[in-house]
C-alpha cells in the first residue's frame, strides 16, 4: 500500500506571513519520507468539515506549481479538482504545465464539484448536478484529446474548441493519470472505468459495494478491474509521541483487504512535521508490502 499527504487547511499557527516556507518543509519531509502523493483541495473557501469558510484556503494548482518547485519524487494532485471552475482547454494546459515543470509528476484529480457556497461567492456558474456530470465527461474527453495530440475541433453539448493544441505536451506517457474522485455508483464510477486510472472513495461501511460496483462498470466498459489504483482517503493520526502507529497501520491493513492499494488523506498537526517523519519511518515500510 502506498500513502498520500493531502494538506487540507492552511490555518497554521504561523499565519499567512510564514505559510510559503512552512508549506515548503511539510513538502519536502513528505517528500523524503516516502509519501507517494502530495496533494490539496480544489476549493476557494474552506469546507465546512474542516473549519468555517474564512480559514486560510489557497488556489490549487498555483499552490501545486509551488510545490513542484519544493519536492523531487512525490506524485502531485488536487483531490479533486471540481470540473466546472475551468475550462476544460485551460485545465488540460494546466495540467499539462505542472507535468512538465515537475518532471512528469502531475496527476488529474477530478470531480463533479459540490460546493455552491463558494461558486456563488465568487461568481462561477454552478449548473444542476446532472449538467455538472455532463461538463466533467466532457473536460476528461477534452482533456485525453488535448493529451493524445489530436487537434482537431471538439464538439460537446457544452463545449466547443476549434484547436485544442497542447503544446509542449506531458512527460507522462501516455497522459497524466487521472483519478475521480467519488463514490457515485450509476456516474461516477462508471466514468472511472470509461476514463479514469485511479479513483478516491470515501471510509464508510459501504466500501466494498462500491468497489463491487466499480468491477461490474469495468467489465461493462472492457477494462481490467485491477488496473485501477483504488484509493481511500484517510485520516493520519499518529499521536503526538507516535502512540497510535500501530492502530493506524492496523486501520490501512483492514483497507488493503477490501483491495485498496492506496489512502490518502490530512496528518494532524502537520506543520509540526514531526508526524510526517514518524509515518515515513514507521509507517510507510510497515505497509509497503499490503
Amino acid at each position: 500500500m502506498q500513502l498520500g499527504l493531502q494538506v487540507p487547511d492552511f490555518t497554521w499557527p504561523g499565519g499567512p506571513s510564514t505559510l510559503g516556507a512552512d508549506l515548503a518543509a511539510v513538502a519536502r519531509t513528505a517528500d523524503d519520507a516516502g509519501f507517494e502523493f502530495i496533494s490539496v483541495m480544489d476549493h476557494f473557501f474552506q469546507i465546512p468539515v474542516a473549519g468555517p469558510a474564512e480559514h486560510e484556503m489557497l488556489e490549487a494548482y498555483t499552490t501545486l506549481g509551488y510545490l513542484a518547485a519544493c519536492t523531487s519524487r512525490a506524485k502531485l494532485i488536487t483531490l479533486v479538482t471540481g470540473a466546472i471552475y475551468r475550462h476544460p482547454g485551460v485545465l488540460g494546459k494546466i495540467v499539462t504545465t505542472l507535468d512538465v515543470l515537475s518532471g512528469g509528476r502531475a496527476w488529474l484529480g477530478i470531480g463533479a464539484a459540490w460546493n455552491e457556497e463558494e461558486s456563488k461567492g465568487l461568481g462561477i456558474p454552478f449548473p444542476p448536478v446532472a449538467e455538472r456530470f455532463e461538463r466533467l465527461e466532457e473536460t476528461l474527453q477534452i482533456c485525453l484529446q488535448m493529451w493524445s495530440g489530436d487537434e482537431s475541433p471538439y464538439r460537446g453539448t457544452h463545449y466547443d474548441l476549434e484547436r485544442p493544441l497542447n503544446s509542449p505536451q506531458a512527460l507522462s506517457r501516455p497522459h497524466p493519470p487521472i483519478m475521480i474522485g467519488g463514490g457515485g455508483e450509476r456516474k461516477t464510477l462508471r466514468f472511472v472505468a470509461r476514463y479514469a486510472q485511479a479513483c478516491n472513495l470515501f471510509p464508510g461501511p459501504d466500501l466494498a459495494r462500491k468497489l463491487d460496483v466499480l468491477r461490474a462498470h469495468c467489465d461493462a466498459e472492457g477494462r481490467v478491474y485491477d488496473d485501477i489504483r483504488k484509493s481511500c482517503y484517510f485520516i493520519f493520526d499518529v499521536g503526538s509521541r507516535g502512540e497510535k502507529v500501530n492502530e493506524i497501520i492496523d486501520n490501512l491493513g483492514q483497507l488493503a483487504e477490501l483491495g485498496f492499494d492506496t489512502a490518502i488523506g490530512a496528518v494532524a498537526n502537520v506543520w509540526e512535521l514531526t508526524p510526517l517523519e514518524v509515518i515515513g519511518s514507521q509507517v510507510i515500510p510497515a505497509v509497503a508490502g499490503l
